[in-house]
C-alpha cells in the first residue's frame, strides 16, 4: 500500500536532523545543506515508497547523491575563491536554531578542512562511514559502487584523515579557561598575556571570501597572531558600537560579533593540549546569513 503524502513528509521530518548532518558534513555549507534537503525532499515525494525497506537509508542515499553533486560544483568555485575558504559557521543546536546531530571532532573546522582534501565520493564514504556508522552496503548503494570499491575508498580517506590529523582537539567545556585568559588578553590589550595561551604553531585564518576586508593568507606564531587579534579588536571599537556574544560554533568556543547590531563575524577558537592552535574567523557575509547569533 502506498504511502500518504502526510506519511511521506513525516518520514522525512523524523530524519531531517539526520539528513542535514550528513548534507553539511559533506558540504561545510549550512545554506547549500538546506538546499540538499529541499531538493532531497521533493525527490522522495516521487518515490515508490511500497518499494522502500529502510526509508532511513534511502533517504540518506537521495542526500548523500545530491550533496555529491553540489560538492562538485563547489570545487570548481573554491578554486578561485579569493583568500582562505573556511565552512560556514555551525552553531550547537540551540532553540530556533539549526538542528542537527554533529558533536565533537567530526565537526570541528580542522576536520572539514581536512575534508576538503578529498574528492567528493571519498569524503561521502567517509562521512556516511566514519561519521554516522553506515554499513557498508548502505554506502555502496548511495555512492552507486561496489562495497568492495566503498572499503577501498573508505581506507584511504582515513589514511589521510589520520595523517593530518594527529590530535584531538578539546572540548568547549575542557578549552573554558584557555579561552576566558584569551579573551581576557585581548580585550585588555596585553600581548605577552595573549602569547601566553597560543601555541607555537598557532594559526590565524580569516574568511572574507574577497567580499569583506580580511588577511588573505593564514597567519603563523604566537607574537604575529596575538598583535593581530588586539589590532582587529581594536579597529573594531572604531567601526561602530561592537558586542560580543559568547557560543558554540563547530565543537568549538566562538564568539558572535556585531557591528551596530549586524553580525559582522563569527570567530571559532581551537584548543588542543591547553593552549590555542588555530583561531578560525568568518567574515563573509555569505557564509553569515545563517548564524543564529547567541542570545
Amino acid at each position: 500500500m502506498a504511502a500518504g503524502p502526510d506519511a511521506v513528509t513525516d518520514e522525512f521530518a523524523e530524519n531531517r536532523r539526520l539528513l542535514f548532518s550528513i548534507a553539511y558534513e559533506i558540504l561545510g555549507s549550512v545554506v547549500d545543506a538546506e538546499d540538499v534537503l529541499h531538493d532531497s525532499y521533493l525527490r522522495w515525494r516521487e518515490v515508490d515508497h511500497a518499494s522502500v525497506d529502510n526509508p532511513r537509508a534511502y533517504l540518506a542515499q537521495i542526500v548523500t547523491r545530491q550533496a555529491i553533486g553540489v560538492l562538485r560544483s563547489a570545487a570548481r568555485r573554491r578554486e578561485e575563491y579569493i583568500g582562505p575558504w573556511l565552512p560556514e559557521p555551525l552553531a550547537a543546536e540551540s532553540e530556533g536554531g539549526v538542528e542537527h546531530v554533529l558533536t565533537g571532532e567530526a565537526v570541528t573546522t580542522a576536520m572539514l578542512l581536512v575534508l576538503e582534501t578529498l574528492t567528493p565520493v571519498q569524503r561521502a564514504v567517509f562521512v556516511l562511514r566514519e561519521v554516522f556508522a553506515f554499513s557498508y552496503a548502505e554506502i555502496a548503494a548511495a555512492v552507486g559502487k561496489s562495497e568492495t570499491a566503498v572499503r577501498q575508498l573508505n581506507q584511504r580517506a582515513r589514511a589521510r584523515v589520520h595523517a593530518k590529523r594527529h590530535t584531538v582537539i578539546a572540548t568547549p567545556a575542557e578549552a573554558q579557561s584557555v579561552v576566558e585568559r584569551f579573551s581576557i588578553a585581548a580585550a585588555t590589550g596585553d600581548v605577552q598575556a595573549l602569547m601566553d595561551v597560543l601555541a607555537p604553531d598557532v594559526v590565524y585564518i580569516a574568511d572574507g571570501g574577497g567580499v569583506v576586508n580580511a588577511v588573505r593568507r593564514p597567519v603563523l606564531g604566537p607574537d604575529k597572531v596575538a598583535r593581530l587579534v588586539i589590532g582587529l579588536l581594536q579597529k573594531g571599537d572604531r567601526l561602530g558600537e561592537m558586542g560580543v556574544r559568547v557560543g558554540v560554533f563547530n565543537a568549538m568556543p566562538g564568539v558572535a560579533v556585531t557591528i551596530d547590531g549586524v553580525l559582522d563575524q563569527v570567530t571559532s577558537i581551537e584548543v588542543t593540549d591547553g593552549v590555542i592552535t588555530a583561531v578560525y574567523c568568518v567574515r563573509n557575509p555569505e557564509k553569515l546569513s545563517a548564524v543564529r547569533i547567541p542570545g
